[in-house]
């Protein structure tokens, strides 16, 4: 028996002259959730599709609850639950009426249909929305109802394809919150997002792709690491001060300060001496401030080191603020 609830080896996926997947592996134990990171066209999606039985592989082999995609495709769908980037529900029906109708669908019975409907409804927290309309629904409203779908089979494994994509993030840290919840019980799930910050909140362990390559795979702590040591911040009170804090910064850590963010300036350190030097520095300077932090490298910087660029989600976010 698979230790795995879902593993890939080798995948291979090509469309024409494009390959999409250039031998990929994926894998993830029982309860955790895998994280696949990655900007647009990086081959997520067509690595869930796979999984999912949507898509056969041209080369590598993958395998869901110790099912074979390919050889047992009926066998996985029958574990599995799949959201994708948008909303499948079906917008002239109540929430209650499209859970019921998934059911029924996945040949539940209807008084069977029906109850877990209303269970899925009580824990998405849409109880009260249930004899509505889904055309009169929120988008996180609908995401939920969407997650709530994938689920009303009582899958081992679920896979989330950017669920997040177009929320504003209170919605998505409601459904950040789902997916946690997907896991007690043992459940496993695969999400694939551009968001550097939702893999390091919801990841046991992420993978990163670019152009149908994987380039790292680990913790969220362990990527860290690619960067290598902590990293001082320092948001200066008055603006003006920046230049002065940044001769500190390389005079303490003999490096050049990254000044990509606004009014902060960041550095590598290595160790709790530099960082103790800096603030001594700073108070003798007289010189207040706003930030001041010793932290791991964020997966922004991770994924940066690794491609030279930031992920599409960190540029949407940006232009957004």
């Amino acid at each position: 028996m698979d230790d795995y609830a879902f593993r890939a080896t080798g995948l291979v996926k090509r469309f024409g002259k494009t390959t999409a997947l250039d031998g990929i592996d994926l894998a993830a134990e029982p309860g955790t959730v895998l994280a696949v990171l990655g900007p647009n066209g990086a081959g997520k999606t067509t690595a869930v599709r796979v999984l999912a039985t949507l898509l056969r592989p041209d080369d590598g082999t993958a395998t869901v609850a110790g099912f074979d995609v390919v050889d047992q495709a009926d066998e996985v769908r029958r574990r599995i639950g799949l959201t994708g980037q948008y909303a499948s529900v079906d917008e002239d029906l109540t929430g209650a009426e499209n859970l019921t109708l998934f059911g029924r669908l996945l040949d539940l019975r209807a008084s069977e249909a029906k109850a877990r409907a209303k269970r899925l409804l009580e824990q998405f927290e849409l109880s009260d929305a249930a004899g509505r309309r889904v055309s009169t629904y929120s988008g996180g409203m609908r995401r939920r109802l969407d997650l709530a779908a994938s689920l009303i089979a009582r899958p081992g494994v679920v896979f989330l394809d950017e669920p997040t994509t177009g929320l504003d993030p209170g919605k998505r840290e409601e459904v950040w919150q789902m997916i946690r919840s997907m896991t007690h019980d043992g459940g496993t799930v695969l999400l694939t997002t551009q968001y550097l910050e939702e893999a390091d909140a919801l990841a046991d362990d992420i993978t990163v792709i670019d152009h149908g390559r994987l380039i790292a795979h680990g913790t969220p702590p362990e990527l860290k690491q690619v960067v290598g040591g902590q990293t001082v911040a320092v948001r200066p009170a008055d603006a003006r001060h920046l230049d002065q804090v940044a001769t500190i910064l390389s005079a303490a850590t003999g490096r050049t300060p990254d000044t990509a963010a606004r009014d902060v300036l960041t550095v590598p350190v290595d160790g709790d001496a530099t960082f103790t030097a800096i603030v001594r520095r700073l108070e003798q300077e007289q010189i207040a401030v706003t930030e001041l932090s010793l932290r791991l490298p964020s997966l922004d910087e991770v994924f940066f080191a690794l491609t030279g660029r930031h992920t599409d989600g960190d540029h949407q976010q940006e232009a957004a603020a």
